[in-house]
């Protein structure tokens, strides 16, 4: 009879022990892959100037073929652990080559490689990230999915795009954050082939962040926000100064984003922006004889949802201080107009 007893007991003893031990393994969080991307294509159409083999441009990135024309292919894998993962982002397509234009250096590898990289966080308060990574300056992104306009700014066009490297990113609690990280130098993103290092720097405060960055003689300072105004209406802001300590280039810019949403699938919003260069920096193409130019950008934007399905009209106007541009005559001109119709799916 003792014997029975002491035969249950220890039944029950490892029935509970692994009912316990099988119960700590599900509360942990497994490891998960997920996919995510985007895909987009445009017209594009100058409303007073030349569309055939003479179309023109503004001086921004991206959306600047003339007629129906590719944007690109975006997928992005993600591994997620319970402190550590990794990304690897993938593009394809004439947006994506313009992303990634300084990374040719190994055929088909660095031709898609829009991030790689992998991150440990042995706190919830400390991540660290190692790779390939977009820039944390400016207020626009690689991704159409990502912006509002379907067309870029002068100042995410000639920030920079992304960056190799170490960087820790801080929770410091009560909505501010920190990022501190060392870097390959600025559009350098397969490997360092100078021997010189960038550095970079954040502190945020929600939702609005100063960033500075430093590499090989430049140094560029930033600020990113935004404010609600009301529960349908909001004002995204971004400022950043460019300078060269051993030479005249520079560059400033100040822009605005006020958006109103109409309803869950509709919404307005205008891109004001100012941006001025010295010393041939070369973004607004013909500077005058001091190499000096400023342009003036407004960018009128729809953006209507059709489930995962962006249609965006839009509308820019350009004027710079000097000669960028041509007209319909092929006559130089200080202004351009064009016209987008871009679609945006996300996935």
């Amino acid at each position: 009879m003792k014997t029975t007893i002491i035969t249950n007991i220890k039944k029950n003893y490892f029935i509970l022990f692994f009912a316990a031990i099988s119960s700590l393994t599900t509360a942990q969080e497994s490891p998960s892959i997920s996919f995510s991307g985007s895909i987009d294509a445009y017209f594009r159409g100058n409303l007073n100037a030349p569309n055939d083999e003479n179309a023109i441009a503004q001086g921004s990135s991206f959306a600047n073929l003339p007629g129906f024309s590719l944007g690109m292919a975006n997928i992005i894998a993600s591994y997620e652990g319970e402190n550590f993962g990794a990304v690897a982002d993938l593009v394809f397509g004439p947006r994506g080559t313009d992303a990634i234009f300084a990374s040719p250096m190994y055929s088909l590898t660095g031709s898609i490689l829009n991030q790689l990289y992998v991150y440990w966080s042995p706190s919830e308060s400390i991540t660290f990230t190692m790779g390939n990574f977009n820039t944390f300056l400016g207020y626009e992104v690689i991704s159409p999915s990502g912006n509002f306009n379907y067309s870029t700014s002068y100042l995410f066009s000639y920030g920079p795009f992304s960056h190799t490297g170490l960087k820790v990113d801080f929770d410091l609690g009560n909505d501010w954050s920190a990022m501190l990280g060392v870097f390959n130098p600025t559009d350098l993103t397969e490997f360092n082939p100078t021997g010189d290092y960038a550095f970079g720097a954040q502190l945020g405060y929600a939702g609005q962040y100063i960033n500075a960055l430093s590499s090989q003689g430049g140094f560029e300072i930033d600020y990113t926000g935004g404010f609600n105004a009301s529960e349908s209406f909001y004002v995204g802001i971004n400022a950043a100064h460019y300078s060269e300590s051993e030479t005249d280039i520079s560059f400033s810019g100040f822009a605005l984003y006020p958006q109103i949403s109409m309803s869950d699938s509709s919404a307005f919003g205008v891109r004001a922006e100012y941006f001025a260069e010295t010393g041939y920096f070369g973004a607004i193409g013909a500077s005058d004889a001091d190499g000096d130019a400023s342009v003036f950008a407004l960018t009128l934007t729809a953006n209507f949802d059709v489930g995962a399905l962006s249609i965006k009209p839009e509308i820019r106007f350009d004027n710079a201080s000097e000669e960028a541009f041509i007209n319909n005559t092929a006559d130089p001109s200080k202004s351009l107009s064009t016209f987008f119709l871009a679609t945006v799916l996300s996935f």
